[in-house]
């Protein structure tokens, strides 16, 4: 409930006053019943409440139902996280992603509201795709989804773009991940001197940042700062934000920041891995990087015992076990050294391997690309093809692997 309190001020809400029922099962017409929502109507009339948030996923006939028992808008945590995205998303790319996932989950909604749906106005639940577009058909609905997939496309290409131009001068990439909040752009900013927006507010990040960073050992790579991860985040935003998270699937190495001072920091953890898995990233080697101990109430300069305490506590786990932890102050600097270290020992090394290679001819950009970062031993021209055997490093290999064939 704290969380959820904690996304409705992000929003823009304020929270009146929060309530809890147990049952021993979902009401199917309502969630909650008739008794509960008569203490609901109670407490509306009491505060002069105008939105009612449910921490449960809706379905469309309890939302209905809901509304029109309690007369006000009901939204529930999926819409609540949709709307939030909606403020927060600054570039075109995140804007399609958001107006993607509000259309895909409001479209099973639409039948049925009627009048409901041409209410107009302001407040949490009415940003991104605008409810007099939620009056037309289902028709133009999915017309105006194929329509955004296609204009993300056309933006993905321009981040493939954008990849490929980073990927052209092989780095290794880090990218930030964790739940929201944990102080993941405080963190980037720190590593890589970047101005990115930090705010204690959930998911004050949305479009991605990509900057380069010198580790000790004077190797180069690219940091990213990602979106923030939450518990059951709507499989909607998952899909919808499908090229943001390519940023966490091609990485060699991710910063998982936690924030120690969180009592759910465990539960925490659970759900990013969790995430991770959905989206492939699981196996990519990781770091725990347990941030705000300078919060924590025992701190000393020279170690925080609480803060060891938790990384063995979530380190415990013998199905994710990350590369480390380290326990740092993203604000003050502290352990930002002993992270960096962490860094250049986690960090694979690009070894070289003996491979081969096949372009076709129309295709000089990659062919350039290994002359120029790889040492070529052969070259065959064979029709409409050119067949390549080189000693190539492993990030060059990933990059060209849609070209690689098998050696015999």
């Amino acid at each position: 409930m704290e969380e959820l309190e904690a996304l409705a001020l992000s929003a823009g809400a304020r929270v009146a006053e929060t309530s809890i029922q147990a049952r021993p099962k979902p009401d199917a017409a309502t969630l909650v019943g008739s008794g509960k929502i008569e203490e609901l109507k109670a407490q509306i009339h009491f505060h002069e409440a105008t939105t009612v948030i449910f921490d449960h996923e809706l379905t469309p006939t309890q939302q209905r139902n809901l509304e029109k028992a309690l007369d006000v808008k009901v939204l529930d945590r999926t819409q609540l996280i949709l709307d939030i995205f909606a403020r927060r998303a600054r570039t075109r790319e995140g804007q399609l992603q958001v107006e993607l996932a509000q259309l895909n989950y409001l479209l099973p909604r639409l039948s049925g509201h009627g009048a409901a749906m041409s209410r107009l106005g302001g407040g949490i639940g009415t940003r991104g795709p605008g409810e007099t577009k939620l009056e037309t058909d289902r028709r133009r609905i999915h017309q105006r989804i194929h329509a955004i997939e296609r204009d993300l496309e056309r933006v993905r290409g321009g981040r493939t773009t954008q990849r490929r131009q980073r990927q052209a001068v092989p780095l290794a990439t880090i990218a930030l991940v964790g739940y929201t909040n944990a102080g993941k752009s405080t963190l980037f900013n720190r590593l890589t001197g970047a101005g990115v927006l930090t705010d204690s507010k959930m998911f004050a990040t949305l479009d991605p940042t990509v900057r380069h960073i010198t580790l000790p050992s004077r190797r180069r790579a690219l940091v990213s700062d990602t979106v923030g991860f939450i518990r059951n985040l709507p499989t909607t935003l998952v899909r919808a934000f499908r090229a943001t998270l390519e940023e966490v699937v091609e990485a060699e190495l991710l910063l998982h920041v936690v924030d120690a001072t969180s009592p759910e920091a465990e539960q925490h953890t659970s759900h990013v891995l969790a995430t991770l898995n959905e989206i492939g990233a699981a196996g990519t080697p990781q770091i725990l990087v347990l941030n705000k101990i300078d919060q924590l109430p025992i701190h000393s300069t020279q170690g925080d015992p609480d803060s060891a305490a938790l990384a063995r506590r979530i380190l415990s786990d013998p199905e994710h076990q990350p590369a480390g932890a380290v326990a740092i102050s993203a604000a003050t600097g502290e352990g930002f050294e002993a992270l960096l270290k962490k860094i250049d020992e986690t960090l694979p090394l690009d070894r070289v391997s003996e491979c081969r290679f096949r372009f076709p001819i129309s295709e000089g950009r990659p062919l350039h690309l290994l002359h120029e970062h790889a040492r070529v031993t052969a070259t065959r021209y064979t029709g409409e093809t050119c067949e390549v055997e080189a000693t190539v490093s492993e990030s060059l290999k990933r990059r060209l692997k849609k070209y690689l064939i098998a050696r015999d």
